[in-house]
Order: C-alpha cells, then structure tokens, then sequence
C-alpha cells in the first residue's frame, strides 16, 4: 500500500460536508477518506470518465 501523502484542495462548504456524511455514513476514518475513495472510483471505472469529468455540472453558477 502506497503512503498517503497532504495536499490542499479548494472546496465549497456543501462539498466539504457531503464528504463528512459520506465518510459518518460508511464509517470511514476522515473526509480524506471518502474523497480519496471518489477519486479512485474515477480511477477505476474508465467508461464512466465522459460521464465524470466531461458533463457539466454547475451547482454554484
């Protein structure tokens, strides 16, 4: 297992707290937990990658 290593991410309030429910609800240890769990679900899942990354989804605009 590779070490985990800190970096700064930008996020907005409701991000932020939809990662600490994910992570209350799943039981993870962290937020950095559940993010790094999206993360590598993108990682993973290639023929979902149009739908994450291309699609656009503007909830602050």
């Amino acid at each position: 297992m590779s070490q985990n290593l800190q970096y700064t991410v930008e996020l907005k309030a409701e991000q932020y707290e939809f990662l600490k429910q994910m992570a209350t609800k799943y039981n993870l240890p962290d937020e950095s937990k559940a993010l790094r769990c999206l993360i590598n679900f993108a990682m993973t899942e290639k023929q979902h990658e149009e739908d994450i990354f291309k699609t656009v989804r503007c909830l602050y605009c």
